[in-house]
């Protein structure tokens, strides 16, 4: 039976698509096969969408590239106003279908976020929609800087108004010089009511394969 997981952040840019392969490569040296999925992607350079590419690496299986990125979106720009700048309607019953194309050829499927869980994807849906109508559970990365607490605390608050399981978290610290760090991720255990999955250290240089390591995904529950 295919496990499938929803990554989403406190913000963008906190590390949804490190800490997505680093999940990807730790249930594969579990022995699974595993593919990864980024639904709505936004290029940082025109043409170009490196996270998607991340992803590609990571995952154990070749799919369709239609069933891991339905949407390319070609400037980093919130993505229901870029789409709507290139005639696209985002439609989540397409990204949906996908994901079940991904979930008949792999035994775990990391889908991945874009933004963080509100951020809209047209006139009428958001990321919560989104991951809805996915009924995933949902792991999220804390980008670990000022003002993260308030961040991932109303986070995991709409996570689970809206219904879905927050089965974990991780902790990327992506502030080198934060002060207090360990107090803040304690105050984070004490609050969020879920598995610390891992702590990833600053590195200028991330390697995902390697942070694998740092999570545990034994502590994970299949829904």
């Amino acid at each position: 039976m295919s496990q499938g997981y929803f990554i989403t952040g406190t913000d963008t840019g906190v590390g949804k698509t490190l800490v997505s392969c680093a999940l990807l490569h730790a249930f594969s040296a579990c022995g699974k096969s595993v593919v990864g999925m980024k639904p709505v992607a936004v290029s940082c350079e025109k043409g170009e969408w490196s996270d998607v590419e991340r992803i590609v690496i990571a995952s154990t299986i070749i799919v369709p590239r239609e069933w891991m990125n339905p949407y390319a979106l070609n400037l980093p720009i919130a993505p229901h106003i870029i789409s709507k700048q290139m005639n696209v309607e985002i439609d989540i019953s397409v990204i949906k279908m996908a994901y079940l194309e991904l979930r008949s050829v792999a035994e775990v499927v990391i889908i991945e976020g874009v933004g963080g869980f509100l951020v809209p994807l047209n006139d009428l849906h958001d990321g919560s929609d989104m991951a809805q109508v996915l009924d995933l559970p949902v792991i999220m990365v804390v980008g670990m800087r000022l003002g993260c607490l308030n961040h991932a605390l109303l986070t995991a608050q709409s996570i689970r108004a809206s219904g879905l399981l927050l089965v974990g978290w991780v902790a990327n610290q992506i502030d080198s010089q934060m002060m207090s760090f360990e107090e803040n991720i304690n105050a984070l255990k004490q609050r969020l009511n879920c598995p610390l999955l891992g702590v990833l250290p600053f590195e200028q240089h991330v390697n995902a394969k390697k942070f694998s390591t740092l999570l545990d995904v034994t502590q994970l529950r299949a829904r």
